[in-house]
C-alpha cells in the first residue's frame, strides 16, 4: 500500500472516525483504524462493534492495500504534521508516515483481524435530507433515558412511514416528539429503536446539504452518502405506547416568551430542592407566578406576564425538565397546555410548525 493525501483531508477523516474508537477494549484491533487504499481513494473505518463508521477521502493511490493502524497515535501524528502532503507506505505491518521533513513509523495489525461491517441491503431504503435528520435528532434525542432499569427507553423510537418520519424519546417523566415529511421513499414502514450515540455520529458526519440514504437489516440500521457510512446495532424490544400518555383533552393554554420563561425557572431553580427540583407555577388571568420553598434552605418568588385566560390553576414541575424542553423549542414563544395539577402538560412552538411536541409530567404539590 502506497498513497499520498493532504494533511487536512487526513485530519478531517480521522476526526470523523475517531469518536467510534472505544477508549478501553479487550480486543486490540478495536483500538485501530482500518486503512484501505482502493478505487483511487483512501477509506478509513472504525468500530466498537455496536457502531461502525467508514469515511472516504481523496488520495493519490500508487499501490492499493489495507492495514489497521493505532487510532490514537495516528490521529496525534496527523494533527501535528505540517500543512504539506502526507505520504503513507505500508510494508507488512510496518506503516511509514512522512509529512514535510517529519517521518514516523507505526506498527499495525492485519486487516483480516478487523471486524467486518454488518450486511445491510440498500435495495429498499429511505432517503431524506440530512438537514431534516439533524432537526429530528436535535429536537428529540435529549429526552432519552440514561437509567439502565428500562433499556428500551435508552433508545430513540424512529417511526418511518411512506410519507413521514417521526422520532420520539422519553424517560418516563418527560417526552419529545417531532414529525417531518419524507419524499420519494422506497422502503416499507418500520418502527426502529436507535441508540442516541449512533444518531450523534450521524449528526456529526453528514453535512446539512447532503442527502442521506437509510436502510435496515433485521437488527442493524445503516446511513450512507457517497463518502460516508454509519452502521448501528438496533435496540430490540417493544417501545411503550407513548401516544396514550399525550393528553387529548387539555382545556387550558398559556402562551409565554420562551427565553423569559426559561430565565424565571432558572432563577427559581437556585433554591429548589436538590432531590426534586420542584417549582410551583400558578397560572391566573394574564400572569404566571412562581414559588419555591425548600426547608433549611430558603424560598423564592417571581411573576411574569403570559397570555392566559382560563381558570386559576397551580401545578408543580421538575425545573430541570422544563429547562430542557424550553432549550429545544424552535420558536420565541411557547404554548403550554394542561388540564389539572396531576395531569401531564404539553409544550409546543407557538407557530404550530414544525410538528413538535414535548410533554412533562407534573410533581405533586405539598403545602
Amino acid at each position: 500500500m502506497k498513497i499520498s493525501v493532504t494533511r487536512d483531508s487526513l485530519h478531517a477523516g480521522l476526526g470523523a472516525v475517531a469518536a467510534t474508537i472505544p477508549s478501553k477494549t479487550t480486543l486490540p484491533v478495536l483500538s485501530n483504524i482500518l486503512l484501505e487504499a482502493r478505487d483511487g481513494a483512501l477509506f478509513l473505518s472504525g468500530t466498537d462493534l455496536d457502531i461502525s463508521v467508514s469515511v472516504k477521502i481523496d488520495a493519490e493511490v500508487e499501490q492499493e492495500g489495507a492495514v489497521t493502524i493505532p487510532a490514537r497515535k495516528f490521529a496525534e501524528i496527523a494533527r501535528e504534521l505540517p500543512a504539506a502532503p502526507v505520504h503513507i507506505e505500508v510494508d507488512g505491518m510496518e506503516i511509514r508516515i512522512e509529512g514535510g521533513k517529519s517521518k514516523f513509523k507505526l506498527f499495525g495489525l492485519a486487516p483480516e483481524e478487523f471486524p467486518s461491517f454488518p450486511e445491510v441491503d440498500f435495495g429498499e431504503s429511505w432517503r431524506m435530507k440530512a438537514a431534516d435528520l439533524h432537526e429530528l435528532i436535535t429536537r428529540v434525542s435529549f429526552a432519552v433515558s440514561t437509567e439502565e432499569s428500562r433499556p428500551i427507553l435508552n433508545g430513540v423510537l424512529w417511526q418511518l412511514r411512506p410519507d413521514s418520519a417521526t422520532m420520539v424519546a422519553t424517560n418516563g417523566h418527560r417526552l419529545a416528539r417531532l414529525k417531518t415529511t419524507l419524499e420519494g421513499v422506497g422502503a416499507p414502514e418500520a418502527d426502529l429503536i436507535v441508540p442516541p450515540k449512533a444518531l450523534q455520529q450521524v449528526q456529526r458526519l453528514f453535512g446539512s446539504d447532503e442527502e442521506v440514504e437509510v436502510a435496515r437489516s433485521r437488527n442493524h440500521l445503516a446511513f450512507r452518502s457517497p463518502s460516508r457510512q454509519v452502521f448501528t446495532r438496533l435496540i430490540e424490544g417493544p417501545y411503550p405506547n407513548y401516544e396514550q400518555v399525550i393528553p387529548t383533552d387539555s382545556d387550558k393554554a398559556a402562551t409565554a416568551n420562551r427565553d423569559n420563561l426559561a430565565a424565571a425557572i432558572r432563577r427559581m431553580a437556585v433554591v429548589a430542592s436538590d432531590q426534586t427540583h420542584r417549582v410551583r407555577m400558578a397560572f391566573s388571568e394574564g400572569s404566571l407566578s412562581f414559588r419555591v420553598q425548600t426547608p433549611d434552605l430558603g424560598e423564592a418568588e417571581e411573576e411574569m406576564p403570559v397570555d392566559y385566560q382560563g381558570e386559576s390553576l397551580e401545578i408543580g414541575f421538575n425545573a430541570n425538565y422544563l429547562l430542557e424542553v424550553l432549550r429545544y423549542m424552535p420558536d420565541d414563544d411557547v404554548i403550554v397546555q394542561f388540564k389539572a395539577p396531576e395531569r401531564a402538560a404539553t409544550f409546543m412552538p407557538a407557530s404550530g410548525a414544525p410538528d413538535y411536541l414535548c410533554l412533562v409530567m407534573p410533581l405533586r404539590l405539598l403545602d
